[in-house]
């Protein structure tokens, strides 16, 4: 099976709308602590997603693309920070694997596609946040991503329960 990772705009992904969708709720059903409780219903999951495309029409956001000849399988995005004094950070958001092609390596390519496109855009300074104790912190720790620190009682999970939200940044070379 062929992966294709690229990074998309508005018109080329208004047609993986329904599969973004699916992507988010596969994601969140799943445990992923991306900012939604589940079961996550499809209206609030194609809100998101609508969200996320005006960003990327605002310039302000890239949305990379994991397919295969098929289907999306992930996506990852780097929102570009915008104020004159952080012109050279970005925050890694949302990196999502279908639970179908997870333990592949897929995450750690789209991490590094989308260093890559932080680099093509003069963004030395990545940050992003994650749940303590998750797989993601194994892999981000594997890319570079460097602790900074947990923050008790951050992000609420499915049962219900507050857990512990880990920072990370990484300083790009050239």
């Amino acid at each position: 099976m062929a992966i294709s990772i690229r990074r998309v705009g508005l018109p080329e992904a208004l047609p993986f709308l329904p599969e973004l969708v699916g992507l988010l709720q596969d994601s969140v059903d799943n445990g992923a602590s991306v900012g939604f409780l589940p079961p996550l219903a499809a209206a609030e999951a194609t809100h998101f997603w609508q969200q996320v495309l005006d960003a990327v029409q605002a310039d302000h956001r890239i949305l990379l693309l994991a397919t295969d000849e098929t289907q999306v399988l992930g996506s990852v995005q780097l929102d570009l920070v915008e104020k004159p004094n952080g012109r050279h950070r970005a925050e890694v958001m949302k990196l999502l694997v279908h639970s179908r092609a997870r333990r592949q390596g897929l995450g750690r390519q789209l991490m590094q596609a989308l260093e890559e496109q932080a680099r093509q855009h003069q963004r030395s300074t990545l940050v992003l946040d994650t749940l303590q104790g998750e797989p993601s912190e194994l892999l981000y720790q594997s890319l570079g991503y460097v602790a900074v620190g947990a923050i008790p009682r951050f992000a609420r999970v499915g049962s219900g329960a507050l857990e512990p939200t880990v920072i990370y940044y990484k300083l790009l070379e050239g």
